[in-house]
C-alpha cells in the first residue's frame, strides 16, 4: 500500500504535469519541508524574585522525637547580688617540715654572696673615708652641713641616728671624721628640761662625756651639743650648720 506521504507526492506531480501542459511556462512546485532544526542553548536564568512571606509553622512532631539544635546564647544578664559568706572550711593537713636555714644550700649560697658584697662595699667606703667601724658601730658621713633637726631626719631616714659616743674609743672615731673634714659636727645629745643637764636622744643620762673646759655654759639657751676639731664637746644652739655624722 502506498503511504500517505507517497500519495501527496503523486498528487503534487499530477498537478504539475497538468499545469505545465496547459501553459507555455510552468512554475516550480514547492519543495518538501525540511526536518526540524535542533533546539538552541537554554537562556540565562532570570533574577531572583522577592522573598515570600514565611509560611505557617508546621505541625508539632510526635513525642520522643529528636530535639532541634540549641539556639544562640542570649545577652548576659545583670550581675546578681553577692551571696552570703560560707562557713570556714576545716584546717588542712600541715605540710612537711622544711629544712633549717643552715641546711638549705641555696639560702646559704645567697647569704654568702650578700656577705661578700657587703664586705666589699664596706671596704670601698672605708678607703674613701666615708665610713668608720668602731666596736659594734659603723659611723658614716655624707659630708653635708645642716642644722640639728635636718641631721636627725637624715640619719633616721638612712636607718640610723646621730653619732653618740659612749666611750673614748667611739669619741676618737667621731673625732677622726671631724678632723678629716675640718668641720664641727653635732652629736646625738640634747639638753633636758633641767638647764645644764644633757641626755642622749633616748632620754637616758650620759655615761660618758668629753666637755671642753667651762662647758656646758648655755644655761638652757644652747640645747644641742657639737664636737670641736680637738674632739672636745660644746653646747650650741640647734640652728647652726654642722657636719652630718650618723651611726648604725
Amino acid at each position: 500500500m502506498l503511504s500517505l506521504q507517497s500519495l501527496h507526492i503523486l498528487a503534487a506531480a499530477a498537478v504539475f504535469l497538468v499545469t505545465c501542459h496547459a501553459e507555455e511556462k510552468c512554475a516550480g512546485a514547492p519543495g518538501i519541508p525540511g526536518t526540524p532544526g535542533a533546539n538552541g542553548l537554554p537562556g540565562r536564568d532570570g533574577r531572583d524574585g522577592m522573598k515570600g512571606d514565611p509560611g505557617p509553622p508546621g505541625p508539632q512532631g510526635p513525642p520522643g522525637g529528636m530535639p532541634g539544635l540549641p539556639g544562640r546564647d542570649g545577652l548576659p544578664g545583670v550581675q546578681g547580688p553577692q551571696g552570703e559568706k560560707g562557713n570556714k572550711g576545716e584546717r588542712g593537713v600541715p605540710g612537711p617540715q622544711g629544712l633549717p636555714a643552715s641546711f638549705d644550700p641555696e639560702l646559704q649560697e645567697s647569704l654568702q654572696f650578700l656577705k661578700h658584697r657587703i664586705t666589699r662595699l664596706e671596704g670601698v667606703l672605708t678607703l674613701e673615708g666615708k665610713i668608720t667601724e668602731v666596736g659594734g658601730k659603723i659611723l658614716a658621713t655624707n659630708g653635708k652641713e645642716v642644722n640639728f633637726e635636718t641631721t636627725l631626719k637624715a640619719c633616721e631616714h638612712a636607718g640610723g641616728s646621730i653619732a653618740t659616743p659612749r666611750n673614748k674609743e667611739e669619741n676618737d672615731a667621731i673625732w677622726d671624721i671631724v678632723k678629716q673634714f675640718n668641720r664641727y659636727a653635732y652629736l646625738g645629745i640634747r639638753e633636758s628640761d633641767v638647764p645644764g643637764e644633757f641626755h642622749d636622744l633616748d632620754g637616758k643620762p650620759l655615761n660618758y662625756t668629753n666637755w671642753r673646759a667651762s662647758e656646758p655654759n648655755g644655761k638652757g639657751g644652747e640645747n644641742c651639743v657639737e664636737m670641736y676639731t680637738d674632739g672636745g664637746w660644746n653646747d650650741k644652739k640647734c640652728n647652726q650648720y654642722r657636719l652630718t655624722i650618723c651611726e648604725f
